[in-house]
């Protein structure tokens, strides 16, 4: 495993559109950097998503793509 950083920009990297951050307990989150609409939050899109590791953030970013596929 990398760093923080370097795996933050490797995540935005692949999933461009999100913000990683990872709190002072090591959680680690994306967030939305554009609004979603009132359909994508009706088919489980979410604004900010949380993992314990990044190998889970990634899991959670690839399925809010998949469910973004889906509705748009």
């Amino acid at each position: 495993m990398g760093d923080f950083d370097t795996l933050k920009a490797a995540i935005e990297e692949e999933f461009p559109g999100w913000k990683v951050w990872r709190s002072d307990a090591g959680r680690w989150y994306a967030t939305r950097s554009g609004d979603l609409t009132d359909a994508q939050l009706q088919a489980g899109c979410a604004t900010t998503v949380a993992a314990d590791d990044s190998a889970g953030l990634r899991a959670l970013l690839a399925e809010q793509t998949r469910q973004g596929r889906e509705e748009g």
